[in-house]
């Protein structure tokens, strides 16, 4: 935490939290942007190190899926056709 950068009274800490609840377009305010867990990102890298880059359930599962006549359904088939036809092509985006 950049200690620094913050109010040390919880309560505008708070008040922070609760503008930015309220406010959703505004930028979260400046006491909660300027935070760093270093200890947070160690653990989670530190996490990742230890779960194994090929998953072997995972594997399993696509394999039982590819064997399986019936996947994917039809019913999933029109929904992901519907989604691809009613989704924004981006190529037209002038923005």
């Amino acid at each position: 935490m950049i200690h620094s950068a913050l109010s040390s009274s919880a309560s505008a800490r708070n008040d922070a939290i609760t503008v930015a609840i309220a406010n959703p377009g505004q930028r979260l305010a400046r006491s909660l942007a300027d935070q760093i867990h270093i200890d947070k990102a160690s653990a989670l890298r530190n996490s990742l190190q230890q779960v194994p880059e090929i998953r072997a359930e995972v594997v399993e599962r696509a394999r039982a899926l590819l064997a399986n006549p019936a996947y994917p359904s039809n019913e999933i088939i029109r929904h992901l056709s519907a989604v691809i036809i009613n989704s924004p092509d981006l190529s037209e985006d002038i923005s």
